[in-house]
């Protein structure tokens, strides 16, 4: 007893906040009381500012009601009119830009530019270690890994793939936005912070923050004339200066040969110092890029064997890189060989309640449920007969993939095009969908009655609801479309009715007149 008394004792004292020096809390408290003070009279001396200033503004007011007083009701329907026409003009640019960029332009301006020159802070700041503050970073890497872009583990080559839709159509296949991601992710992988000791990785630091193509290739081979083992400058030009894929597995092939060396070297010297543990880190995501594309090569080569022996040589050899999505690749080549089993047993692995899922993870689940069922299931029959333990589970598997992301049914039942796939994919989200219908839509079209199945799974419960909620509309659209309507309708009254709205205008210039003698 006694011990646990101490400990009880103990614990108190440890969770109790130490006691304040002798003299510091008076002051404290007379600090709080000031700022409590301040605080509460804040409302009161704006009162009083807004009482001085229309007293100081009465001889102004008074002229004011005197000319609204000589007015007519032409003038009223003049101005109401004309407001009306403005704040239309308004809610209707609210209404594109809302359309367009999901935001209001006005509640937009108002929080990044008027807000913080008016000295506006965030009031509900909690502090770092605060309960408040752990949850909502909690949320907010939960929101996170449900909803964040991604790099498309399956994403074409530019130099060989979207270059051709630029040739023939002569449009950009890929955003700006899209192309500022992969520089971003560029500068990440293929950088680091030893780069100025080599002349060759300073000029590609370069290469990956330029915007031009042009340039990035020029700075390429200026890199490979000042080090021609640099394996990122090969990287670069395989991306985008190759116009075939057979010209891009040549360069690959070079870079790999570069990459292999200069990640013996970092090996050797990656305990030296934090800098060279650093440069073994950026000299490993080369190594493991380079391979993966040279996997896409020979898979988009006709050469898949080859492509999933490599895939699965780089899972073992780089088990820590599974952000990289390399099973899903993975995953599309097995389907491509139509080894079943292989890719059950590849979903059993990564089909994981810790790992991040994906489209292609969910959707070839359904697909193998679907498989074993799909070339005799006859939705009459079902009805009659009932499901049977096997259709269940694939239409259990469709919902499950339906749920996660239910913009890939229509892609699927070809309901809609299909576009070149992004660079970069919102998981759960449309791009996703684009990406996987544009490489997995052959291996459901391989199945007999899979799509079938699919379409009647998804048509039966899944066609008119939405997983995600509608946007609502921010307060600006309602309060511009308001503002619209009364000053129209306010407008039409004075027009109809031009003496009751005049003697309404009067009864109102009265009661302001009448407020500003009284000040």
């Amino acid at each position: 007893m006694a011990d646990g008394d101490g400990l009880g004792e103990a614990a108190t004292a440890a969770a109790s906040p130490p006691a304040p020096a002798p003299g510091q809390s008076l002051s404290l408290g007379w600090r709080e009381r000031l700022r409590a003070g301040l605080a509460g009279t804040g409302a009161s001396l704006w009162f009083v500012a807004g009482l001085g200033l229309l007293y100081v503004l009465r001889v102004p007011l008074r002229l004011l009601t005197v000319f609204l007083n000589s007015l007519t009701p032409k003038f009223y329907v003049a101005l109401t009119g004309t407001s009306s026409l403005i704040s239309g003009l308004i809610f209707m640019f609210e209404w594109w830009y809302f359309h367009k960029h999901g935001t209001s332009f006005i509640e937009q301006v108002s929080v990044s530019h008027l807000r913080p020159l008016m000295g506006g802070t965030e009031s509900s700041i909690s502090e770092p270690g605060s309960p408040s503050s752990n949850r909502e970073s909690e949320t907010s890497r939960q929101n996170l890994s449900e909803c964040k872009v991604w790099r498309n583990p399956l994403n074409l080559f530019r130099g060989a793939e979207y270059r051709r839709y630029t040739w023939v159509t002569g449009k950009e296949p890929l955003t700006y936005y899209d192309m500022n991601l992969s520089a971003q992710d560029h500068q990440t992988f293929f950088t680091c912070d030893t780069d100025f000791l080599r002349p060759s990785d300073t000029v590609m630091q370069k290469a990956w923050r330029e915007r031009n193509p042009p340039a990035r290739i020029k700075a390429a081979y200026q890199a490979l004339e000042l080090n021609n083992d640099c394996a990122t400058a090969y990287v670069l030009l395989a991306e985008e200066e190759a116009t075939t894929i057979v010209d891009a597995e040549r360069l690959f092939k070079q870079a790999l040969k570069a990459g292999e060396t200069i990640y013996r070297r970092s090996q050797q010297c990656q305990h030296q110092s934090p800098q060279h543990e650093a440069q073994l880190r950026r000299d490993t995501n080369v190594l493991v890029y380079i391979k993966r594309r040279l996997a896409m090569c020979a898979r988009k080569l006709g050469r898949i064997r080859e492509a999933v022996k490599i895939m699965r040589d780089l899972m073992k050899e780089f088990p820590p890189l599974t952000m990289l999505n390399i099973h899903e690749n993975l995953l599309e080549s097995l389907l491509e060989l139509q080894a079943y089993a292989d890719v059950q047993a590849v979903l059993a692995k990564y089909d994981d309640i810790s790992l991040p899922k994906s489209a292609a993870i969910c959707y070839t689940a359904a697909l193998l449920k679907t498989r074993t069922v799909s070339d005799k299931f006859c939705p009459e029959t079902a009805s009659r007969r009932g499901l049977s333990m096997a259709e269940i589970n694939a239409v259990e598997a469709i919902h499950r993939a339906v749920e996660f992301n239910p913009h890939v049914p229509k892609y699927l039942l070809e309901m809609k095009s299909l576009i070149l796939p992004p660079e970069h994919i919102l998981k759960r989200g449309d791009s996703e969908a684009i990406a996987y219908a544009f490489f997995h839509l052959q291996h459901w079209k391989r199945i007999e009655g899979a799509l079938n199945l699919l379409q009647c799974t998804w048509e039966g419960t899944f066609h008119h609801v939405s997983v995600y909620p509608k946007k609502e509309l921010p307060f600006f659209m309602h309060f511009t479309a308001g503002l619209c309507s009364s000053t129209a309708m306010i407008a039409l009254l004075t027009h109809q009715f031009p003496e009751i709205m005049g003697v309404f205008a009067k009864a109102v210039s009265m009661i302001s007149r009448t407020c500003v003698e009284y000040l």
